[in-house]
């Protein structure tokens, strides 16, 4: 994670466990005063032996923080923090009306359908951070700078982050708005590869107030970050990423419950319990979404931009330049390949969904499917819940999440949702079934329709372990997958894997392979079809790195390396035929002279990797009317870690 941390669910001991494993007792016999009988009056005691165990030693990071274990010197923070000052300093280009829609009061953004706002959202208001500072014992003597308590101790904190210049400008602000509050912040900014190193920084908690970016997702998941199981100690070899430390046993109830329940409404509302308890013992300080900029040309139509849309690139085929027949975008990195499985970069997974098209898009964090008739859910029919009865052996998804056979000592969660661990006797499970269908019509750019021996096909190649695919973590979790028609899959799951995104759990996000696409390269395959390449074959393959076949808008027809990339519409496009005929990437490596031809006219759109740090100009020339700037808050959101506890 050099910008954020990744989202990764890391397996770790439960407070619980750990603190019964501690407190073994060793067998003492020792006289013990014990109470027998007591009314109002009067306690009526006897002596007897009793075995009592020996001290357990205490585990790591239990000791309150001494200034920060006090909620109200939490709350106080949050109360001197502006937020919109801190907006300001790096994105000065944004309104106060955008400024104010990427303030963040809890761990979801709040265009996300998950978001319920808390009762206290901790709007900027000094002067009740400073009363709260004042109940906690820190008081600013006449004529001091900063706070101290009774003992004379300073209210003064160590802030780490990264040396990144986004950071430093937004981190000066924070200290000017704590010193204001009579706070003294030491800002500390150290480089990426220490704050996020596997043994230093932020995985051993060494830090007071620690400030990164998460990335985001559609689904807000997020027990592996704010539920008790998942903080890191010594004891459970730091496993984990609530970093602060911070366990409300209601809040890491809740979140759990709305990760492990697929009825939305149960999710929002177990959401709602966490981000009320998160809000009420601020553990962490959220401060604003990071911010996804675009840019077009002024008269380009019917081009998109919204929070939680990956690619924009969805609706192409609507996309128009009055009086233009081809659309310049502009990119400044180059795709290594078009093979998406093996290809992780966001360009080339970008530059292949012209081609491919996408089966869904995720506006506001909500799917909606694109390529795909619906979208499968339980609501709608297009998956069911079935309960199978697993023996021993069987394939099962334990509580960790694992895919594992089911064995003695297993823990998994049975039908109606409780932890057993098995013992021998068959348990009755929850297994998803679903159904996924391209719309009718769906038709490969040469004009040959969908089969299900293209199906098939993509489906093999996603889970062969030679393919080079970078993820088999739906393969792992999948029994089989039935074609019963051209246009659908049936895919049974796991028992026990019930993924709250498991509508996406069918064809993918992007569009099938052409089975019957011709090899037409030199090389062993030459004359045959796709379907006749060996999946360890397929990442060096022109005809699937370099122009592949899709049923996507558009259709690749030259790849100049270092330069550009060309495409021309799809006439079978089964939404229809794109309005405007022809599509270039151009790769201009340097921002600068991207934004440059924009402005000029010599291209028609910019993306996010291009537009960061140049936002301003971005803004100036929409002012003057040559392009027009489509500004939205991400997933990626900044905060502030409070470190709860000491060693």
């Amino acid at each position: 994670m050099l910008k954020s941390k990744k989202w990764a669910l890391l397996a770790g001991f439960t407070l619980v466990s750990l603190i019964l494993a501690a407190c073994q007792p060793q067998q003492v016999e020792v006289p013990v005063t014990v109470v027998v009988e007591q009314t109002k009056e009067v306690q009526v005691v006897q002596t007897v032996e009793v075995a009592q165990p020996t001290a357990a030693p205490a585990l790591s990071y239990t000791t309150p923080h001494p200034i920060l274990g006090d909620v109200r010197v939490r709350q106080g923070i949050a109360f001197c923090t502006n937020k919109a000052d801190l907006i300001k300093s790096v994105y000065p280009f944004l309104s106060a009306e955008e400024q104010q829609a990427i303030q963040m009061d809890t761990f979801v953004p709040a265009s996300h359908w998950a978001y319920t706002k808390p009762s206290e959202s901790y709007a900027f208001d000094a002067e009740k951070g400073q009363a709260l500072f004042d109940e906690a014992g820190w008081t600013l003597a006449e004529g001091a700078d900063f706070r101290a308590n009774a003992a004379g101790d300073p209210l003064s904190l160590k802030f780490t982050t990264t040396t990144a210049a986004f950071r430093q400008t937004w981190a000066a602000v924070f200290e000017a708005n704590m010193a204001a509050c009579g706070m003294q912040v030491v800002r500390f900014h150290v480089p990426a590869s220490w704050w996020f190193g596997d043994t230093t920084g932020l995985s051993r908690r060494d830090y007071e107030l620690g400030a990164y970016a998460w990335v985001g997702q559609a689904d807000p998941s997020s027990a592996q970050l704010y539920a008790c199981d998942y903080i890191p100690r010594p004891e459970n070899g730091w496993a984990g990423q609530n970093y602060a430390g911070w366990c409300n046993e209601t809040g890491s109830n809740a979140i759990k419950n709305g990760d492990n329940t697929l009825d939305r409404q149960e999710r929002i509302d177990n959401y709602a319990i966490a981000q009320e308890e998160f809000a009420k013992d601020m553990p962490v300080l959220p401060l604003f979404n990071r911010v996804e900029t675009t840019a077009t040309a002024a008269d380009f139509e019917n081009f998109r931009a919204a929070p939680g849309m990956l690619y924009q690139s969805w609706n192409a085929h609507e996309w128009v330049l009055p009086g233009r027949d081809t659309i310049v975008l502009a990119f400044s990195q180059e795709p290594a390949s078009l093979f998406g499985l093996v290809e992780n970069a966001f360009v080339a997974q970008h530059a292949a969904t012209y081609i491919q098209g996408l089966n869904n898009q995720s506006e506001n964090y909500d799917f909606q499917p694109v390529l795909l008739k619906s979208m499968p859910t339980l609501e709608n029919g297009g998956a069911v819940m079935n309960t199978v009865e697993v023996k021993e052996g069987d394939i099962v998804v334990d509580v960790t999440g694992s895919p594992v056979p089911l064995a003695a000592g297993v823990k998994v969660k049975d039908v109606d949702g409780n932890e057993v661990e098995f013992t021998g006797t068959p348990i009755q499970m929850p297994q998803l079934v679903i159904t996924g269908s391209f719309l009718d019509g769906t038709t490969f750019s040469d004009g040959q329709p969908l089969t299900k021996a293209d199906l098939e096909l993509s489906d093999k190649i996603r889970c062969d372990k030679e393919s080079g695919a970078t993820s088999f973590i739906l393969c792992d979790r999948t029994v089989s997958i039935e074609y019963p028609d051209d246009l659908t899959t049936i895919t049974t799951l796991v028992p026990g894997y019930l993924d709250p995104t498991y509508f996406l759990d069918t064809v993918g996000i992007y569009g099938p392979y052409a089975a019957h696409q011709p090899i037409e390269s030199d090389g062993p395959y030459k004359g045959q079809t796709l379907a006749d390449v060996a999946p360890k074959d397929w990442q060096t393959l022109a005809e699937v790195a370099e122009k592949p076949i899709g049923v996507g808008p558009y259709a690749i027809t030259d790849w100049v390396k270092g330069q550009t990339l060309t495409y021309v519409a799809n006439p079978y496009f089964v939404l229809g035929v794109p309005k405007t005929p022809n599509l270039v990437i151009q790769i201009i490596q340097d921002t600068n002279q991207a934004i440059a031809q924009l402005l000029t006219g010599e291209v028609d759109a910019v993306f996010g990797e291009t537009t960061t740090g140049l936002e301003q100009v971005l803004k100036d020339g929409e002012a003057e009317g040559n392009v027009k700037v489509h500004i939205v808050a991400s997933a990626t959101w900044e905060h502030i870690d409070i470190q709860l506890f000491t060693k």
